[in-house]
């Protein structure tokens, strides 16, 4: 037994003195550790070998297998009642009312009349079979030994002994009696390998269609993503999609559900099936549950988008191969092709492809443009694809405002008439003056319209990327307008809502870029005004709303689903301008990516179609002009330009000072200077080297303030 210790201080005098006093510590001993009980010790055991792996692989094949027997007797047994009755017939007859076909349910319905009088009549030939069967083999039989015994007989003759007349049929009894023999051998153990044959028969059958629980399945198969899609498994993904309608229907079709299914197309990198839900399954359900249905079907929700066809009660389903949207769609036929061409009013812009695989066509004539998403997503590469291509067509004109500044438009110098780049404040009044200079071209044109209706104008392109800068700014003007915001005294919001009220009708065109839509950045009316409407990644419904409209979204449009930073470049478009299955509001499109390089060298293609586009990159509205300067400056690197064409370019220079000039202000400016027009190939025009010496001698004698 266990002591404690004890240590005593004895002290004998009186107690007055308290630290005399006796003091006593008891230490007790460590507790002693308790013994594991063997019952918990047992029960650690079992519960280590429960859920050791192996024993659940064991357990798992275990009931695999014998699943696969069972469920392979239930299959042939039904395989067997289909063929002996008319389940088949009924099921179908069942499912095609169901669907409302009725002219296929008459169709089975004769087939099931059919089935059934043949039925009978070899039933009726059943009850006559026995007496045919003993006729038959009373003669077969009678023949039979009338031949063995003249058989005897022609022996008997040929070897001179009566003993052979019979030898035929003894050999045959003989023969008989062995066959007897070796089925007395064969038929014990027959009885005991036939179950065992029977059993294994059952089992291949249950094998070859998997039948047994997912649990149970062997991991290669149960974990198996991307297996080719039938109708089966889109029966039994709907089936198990959670809802209850639904699953009650299918249950009750006699098919199995088999006729919601229309044809399973192939598409592009995928394949396509029109799903007819039942009565009481509406396609909100089917569509809420978009990541279920994709993991049903063993794929990614990213892999399967459902829309909404011109069918009614009707879900578009296209399921893409497992992994194939991860993989690049290849370059731009823009830079593969060095031969591709551009028109603005029939042309289409090669802008990527679509889920099937068909090449995306954009067409931009007289289309506003809106392309919205979050940052780093492809907004900006996805709008200079365009602009690219559009840039190919010699009678597009740029007006372009890059307000992330950082040279993603850069290639467009020599092409763009203005090209502002940065992201200030002072950038974006730039940009605002520009497009209010768009409204002043737009109603220019609307009043040459109103007097000539066949007025043809040239298109103009008004093109702001990052926009979302300029809705946000918070600079005034002299007069406290602010330059951003939303209201009616917003400077860029007003020349805007301007340009998309009546700018198509001239070829005045507004195409934005944006990030992260809100009402804020991007004010309700400016983009509902675009025509086309295209949206990278989102993160809400909301904005996915926002971007792309209510019905898009309604109908299926889901960029708040696609993957932040593995989908780049990847648009889903509502528009009228690009071709989408009939019924559906919108289209799915992975864009090509044009790098910078490649870009520059498209944009070379571009400026050789263009006679020396001279690039302004700062709006100067001061009042002090130098004419002789800025005429060079519009001339630019061009060796001559035409006079018609520098009147333009000094227009866009600075309206104010230019805007009203003719032909005449210009030679006025140029006479005496050695830079006076002149007539090359019939037209009047201006040469750049003659103004560089006009400059030069200005320069040298001071004059230049005669040009004033």
């Amino acid at each position: 037994m266990s002591e404690n210790v004890v240590h005593l201080r004895k002290n004998t005098d009186p107690p007055a003195d308290e630290a005399a006093v006796t003091t006593l510590t008891v230490v007790p001993d460590p507790a002693p550790t308790k013994p594991v009980p063997l019952w918990l010790r047992s029960g650690r055991a079992v519960r280590t070998i429960v859920t050791h792996e192996t024993t659940k692989t064991t357990v798992r094949a275990v009931a695999r297998h014998g699943l696969y027997t069972v469920n392979g007797g239930r299959i042939v047994a039904r395989r067997t009642w289909d063929g002996k009755t008319g389940a088949r017939y009924e099921r179908m007859l069942r499912a095609a009312e169901a669907a409302g076909n009725y002219e296929v349910a008459e169709e089975w319905e004769e087939r099931l009349q059919r089935f059934r009088e043949a039925r009978h009549r070899r039933r009726m030939d059943l009850l006559h079979s026995p007496v045919d069967v003993a006729k038959g083999v009373g003669v077969g039989v009678g023949m039979s030994i009338g031949t063995l015994v003249a058989l005897g007989v022609v022996m008997a003759i040929h070897n001179h002994d009566i003993g052979d007349v019979i030898t035929p049929l003894a050999a045959t009894i003989d023969f008989i009696g062995m066959l007897i023999r070796i089925v007395q051998v064969v038929w014990g153990p027959a009885l005991a390998v036939g179950p065992l044959l029977a059993l294994l028969a059952l089992w291949a059958v249950g094998s070859k269609q998997q039948a047994a629980p997912a649990w149970a399945l062997p991991d290669n198969v149960r974990n198996s993503e991307g297996e080719p899609i039938t109708p089966s498994i889109v029966v039994k993904a709907l089936r198990d999609l959670g809802v209850p309608a639904l699953r009650k229907a299918i249950t009750e079709m006699g098919d199995a559900g088999a006729s919601m299914l229309g044809p399973i197309r192939i598409a592009g990198c995928g394949v396509e099936v029109d799903v007819t839900l039942p009565s009481g399954v509406s396609t909100i359900e089917v569509q809420n549950r978009r990541r279920k249905l994709a993991e049903n079907l063993t794929r990614h929700e990213h892999e399967v988008f459902i829309t909404i066809p011109e069918a009614a009660r009707t879900v578009r389903l296209w399921i893409a191969d497992s992994g194939a949207l991860d993989e690049p769609i290849g370059p731009s036929p823009l830079v593969t092709d060095e031969t591709v061409t551009a028109n603005y009013k029939t042309g289409k812009a090669p802008w990527g492809q679509d889920l099937r695989g068909d090449a995306a066509e954009l067409s931009v004539y007289q289309r506003h443009l809106l392309i919205t998403g979050r940052s780093n997503q492809g907004k900006t590469a996805s709008l200079r694809s365009l602009a690219l291509w559009l840039a190919l067509d010699r009678s597009v004109e740029f007006w372009l405002g890059d307000l992330k500044g950082v040279g993603d438009w850069k290639m467009f110098d020599g092409i763009a008439t203005r090209l502002i780049q940065g992201p200030t404040d002072e950038h974006v009044m730039q940009v605002t003056e520009m497009v209010e200079d768009a409204v002043d071209e737009m109603n220019r044109r609307i009043d040459v319209r109103l007097t000539d209706p066949n007025a043809v104008f040239p298109p103009l392109i008004v093109l702001v990327d990052e926009a979302q800068v300029a809705f946000m700014c918070p600079a005034v003007d002299e007069d406290k307008r602010p330059y951003g915001g939303s209201k009616a005294t917003s400077r860029y919001y007003m020349a805007v809502r301007k340009i998309h009220n009546q700018g198509r009708a001239v070829d005045v065109l507004m195409w934005q870029g944006t990030q992260d839509p809100t009402d804020q950045n991007l004010p309700k009316l400016v983009r509902e005004g675009a025509h086309t409407r295209a949206s990278l990644v989102l993160g809400t419904e909301s904005q996915s709303r926002m971007a792309l409209g209510d019905k898009a979204v309604d109908d299926g449009a889901a960029p708040h689903l696609l993957r932040q930073g593995l989908d780049k470049g990847t648009l889903v478009v509502a528009s009228d301008g690009i071709a989408m299955p009939k019924g559906q509001s919108s289209i799915t499109v992975r864009t090509h990516f044009i790098d910078d390089d490649p870009a520059a060298e498209v944009a070379a293609r571009a400026k050789a179609l263009r006679d020396g586009v001279t690039t302004l990159h700062v709006i100067d509205r001061s009042e002090d002009r130098d004419p002789l300067a800025d005429i060079a400056s519009v001339v630019g690197t061009a060796e001559r330009v035409r006079t018609k064409d520098v009147l333009s370019r000094l227009g866009t220079l600075n309206a104010d000072a230019y805007g009203g000039w003719s032909f005449i202000d210009l030679k006025r400016v140029l006479d005496g200077t050695g830079a006076e027009p002149y007539k090359s190939d019939g037209v009047m025009v201006v040469g750049r080297d003659r103004l560089a010496r006009a400059l030069a001698n200005r320069d040298g004698d001071g004059s230049a303030s005669a040009l004033q």
